[in-house]
């Protein structure tokens, strides 16, 4: 296997392939190394090696995580794409802030490698205090880190030190899109999975291109099912991949993600997307929060609001439920968990949630 280029510049210092292997071996070496530093230089090793495949895993958003094996192709394909596609260059600063362990952190080190540029790799639970004074080209972080960075007196500031910014990992809430839509520099969210090698489109969430659609990239298409669902056209592979996104297409490139189906309640034979119900309540519930369902004689499933948390009267929020919601639509009850169960980037197991209840 020949990789794209025969070198990665990691924080400033060009390591070549014959290297790697020593690199690596000396910096694992070190019983006190990170976790996300160990992920790093396991993921280079693999790179590296003759191998046409990189063994990786999914999000686990819909169950367990699972592990595939994704072409090198695909992956340098992809990396053209996102370098072609944001106007970078060889020499451009790129920053790896997420953990390498899944695919968005792996495509950030294969950005860097393909487009000659230098990663510079940093804790992914850092406070981002020296974005005050360095700035990159483009980078990557999951919604979580996002929102911790613009509860900081200077963390706008800080965020636009990133020229083009990738927001992906999990929703993003009304509230936040609309911080995010005041900044100067370029944030747009992903839309894409491990089986495609990080983001097919991108949506654009501040200044005048802010948009509720997402965007192809170029020579990447989409379509719908029977059932509504998104189907993914990439060259390099001969089928449409299948998703189970429920989306609405404006045409075969742009495109609008209303849930997935697989979360769809159906109650009383009416079907019922939780991910538009939570978007109706966001503003009226501090607390994270998830619509789910319970089984009931009647209506089949029963729909119910699961409030993070401690119980606490909830009077106000049932009031305003009232005013949101068709008499059909609104959640029967409103219940407690301590926490609810998500994964590693932030999505909740939506399943885990229903057999918890």
């Amino acid at each position: 296997m020949t990789v794209a280029k025969s070198y990665i510049i990691l924080n400033g210092k060009q390591i070549n392939s014959a290297e790697i292997q020593a690199f690596v071996a000396e910096r694992l070496g070190n019983t006190m190394i990170a976790e996300w530093e160990r992920e790093l230089y396991v993921f280079l090793n693999e790179w590296f090696s003759d191998s046409d495949f990189v063994r990786t895993q999914t999000s686990g958003s819909t169950g367990e995580p699972k592990p595939i094996e994704l072409p090198k192709s695909v992956m340098i394909r992809s990396a053209e794409r996102t370098i072609e596609y944001f106007g970078l260059q060889s020499g451009s600063q790129l920053l790896l802030s997420l953990s390498c362990r899944y695919i968005a952190g792996k495509m950030m080190v294969v950005r860097a490698i393909v487009g000659q540029m230098n990663l510079v790799a940093i804790d992914p639970s850092t406070d981002f205090e020296f974005l005050q004074n360095e700035s990159f080209d483009f980078g990557a972080m999951v919604t979580n880190q996002v929102f911790k960075l613009m509860e900081q007196p200077s963390g706008k500031k800080r965020l636009q030190n990133i020229r083009n910014l990738l927001v992906g990992g999990s929703a993003i809430s009304t509230a936040l899109e609309t911080q995010i839509s005041e900044l100067s520099s370029r944030i747009v969210s992903t839309y894409g999975m491990t089986e495609t090698a990080s983001h097919i489109a991108i949506r654009e969430l501040s200044g005048d291109r802010k948009s509720d659609y997402y965007q192809c990239l170029p020579g990447i298409a989409v379509s719908l099912t029977e059932n509504d669902c998104l189907q993914i056209h990439l060259p390099e592979f001969g089928e449409p991949l299948q998703t189970n996104d429920l989306a609405e297409l404006q045409s075969p490139a742009y495109f609008r993600i209303l849930g997935r189906v697989d979360s769809v309640i159906i109650s009383g034979g009416i079907k019922y997307s939780p991910e538009v119900m939570e978007k109706k309540l966001e503003g009226i519930i501090a607390q994270r929060f998830v619509i789910s369902s319970l089984p009931d004689e009647k209506l089949g499933e029963k729909l119910v609001l699961v409030i993070e948390g401690k119980p606490f009267a909830t009077a106000d929020i049932q009031e305003k439920i009232t005013q949101l919601f068709s008499p059909f639509e609104q959640p029967r009850c409103i219940l407690f968990l301590d926490k609810l169960p998500e994964t590693t980037s932030g999505k909740l197991r939506r399943v885990e949630i229903r057999n918890m209840l």
